[in-house]
């Protein structure tokens, strides 16, 4: 049970503070706010069109807010790139797994790894024994994760022959490599059979327990009351309800908006 006195709360790694983003004369994201406190899981739901991947794409600068700021660990993000946020830890997935089908299982592992010496083409020459080191620490590292997603066996394959279920655990453990602080996961169960969903709810609970935090789209209500430490629901764009599992789960405004119930 968490204790709902603010001095006890866990401090928020993330911070999103009244995020607007119109297309056109859409209004995608409506002063949307979000808390994802340190070493939480914290899911966020809410009806189809509701704005969840949006609100992800702002929150990692995929896409750039009309107004409103989103930090990461005291540090406002507005003026980086996405991969200068990948670099101080924040890493997202996508609710279609992206893996680059033409290269191995394990060359998709490698290029997760952030800010590798060799990147620089000099230091390939003046660097040589760096760079040999961690190609080797990284490629060790590579097969440790794959080994304990399962998809050792599978290293060598391209990463084009796995299955929907496999890609989504392959762009989860290439996260890994990253050595991320928070994830943003869209959907990691969707598509999926429930045997591969349990073993990826695992290990984001074994990842957890390791010190990463996560913020999950999900749509399988399952997932989310499992997994979650706290929920937050998003409906057109605006913040409807937040709380833990079991009160958003019996929240009348959630039941109608998001369950479909009257």
């Amino acid at each position: 049970m968490h204790d709902s006195h603010p001095l006890a709360s866990p401090p928020a790694l993330l911070r999103a503070e009244h995020l607007c983003k119109s297309f056109g004369g859409l209004r995608a994201i409506d002063q949307a706010s979000i808390d994802v406190a340190r070493g939480s899981i914290t899911g966020l739901i809410g009806p189809n069109g509701a704005g969840k991947t949006t609100l992800f794409s702002l929150l990692s600068m995929f896409l750039r807010p009309d107004r409103g700021q989103v930090i990461l660990d005291g540090e406002p993000l507005h003026h980086l790139q996405p991969h200068q946020i990948a670099q101080r830890g924040m890493v997202r997935t996508f609710q279609v797994a992206r893996v680059l089908s033409r290269l191995s299982v394990l060359e998709n592992m490698l290029l997760g790894a952030q800010q590798q010496t060799g990147e620089v083409f000099w230091h390939v020459w003046l660097q040589p024994r760096q760079v040999a080191a961690e190609e080797r620490e990284f490629r060790d590292r590579a097969w440790a994760i794959l080994n304990s997603v399962g998809l050792a066996e599978k290293a060598q394959d391209y990463a084009g022959a796995l299955s929907g279920g496999q890609r989504k655990l392959l762009e989860l453990a290439r996260v890994m490599m990253a050595r991320p602080k928070l994830v943003l996961l869209d959907e990691p169960a969707a598509g999926v059979n429930p045997t591969l969903i349990n073993q990826i709810c695992d290990h984001i609970l074994d990842w957890n327990q390791q010190g990463i935090t996560f913020l999950v789209i999900e749509h399988n209500m399952d997932v989310i009351m499992s997994l979650c430490d706290r929920v937050w629901v998003l409906a057109e764009g605006r913040n409807l309800a937040s709380g833990t599992p079991a009160e958003v789960q019996q929240n009348p405004a959630v039941l109608a908006a998001y369950l479909g119930q009257d």
